[in-house]
């Protein structure tokens, strides 16, 4: 089953604050996968809530049987590449239109309809009622 990903960003990456930002979108009992960073300790504490699955980068360990990070550091590479390559810097108050420009991108990947079309569709989705359609006359 395939998943979308929002993509959020951070204030700092203090424990407490990823902890909130996990506790904030991420289902209870759901499994997260992180590397060894010393912040994600905060997700240990909460055995009962997540079940926390870690990768030992430090050690040179990148995959443990279904245990890796590899989707997620995909993911930061792109936007790393696109970033550089498109926009070539971002400022903090607009990096969060930038993660769910990639994120949007990022989940619609393995689609086989053009984006641009599924752009059109989106808009056909949202849009704002015609002049007709707001002028309907309702009898007294």
């Amino acid at each position: 089953m395939r998943t979308c990903h929002p993509h959020r960003a951070a204030a700092d990456v203090k424990g407490s604050t990823l902890l909130g930002l996990v506790k904030e979108h991420v289902l209870p009992k759901s499994t997260v996968f992180t590397d060894d960073f010393a912040s994600y300790d905060a997700m240990d504490r909460h055995i009962n809530e997540y079940n926390h699955r870690r990768i030992n980068h430090s050690e040179k360990i990148y995959v443990m049987g279904d245990v890796h990070t590899n989707t997620i550091e995909g993911f930061w590479s792109l936007v790393k590449t696109g970033i550089r390559g498109v926009y070539h810097s971002v400022g903090c108050h607009y990096l969060q239109t930038y993660l769910n420009e990639y994120s949007f991108r990022y989940n619609r990947r393995f689609d086989t309809q053009p984006m641009f079309l599924s752009f059109l569709g989106q808009i056909s989705k949202n849009a704002v009622p015609s002049v007709e359609q707001k002028t309907t006359l309702v009898p007294f």
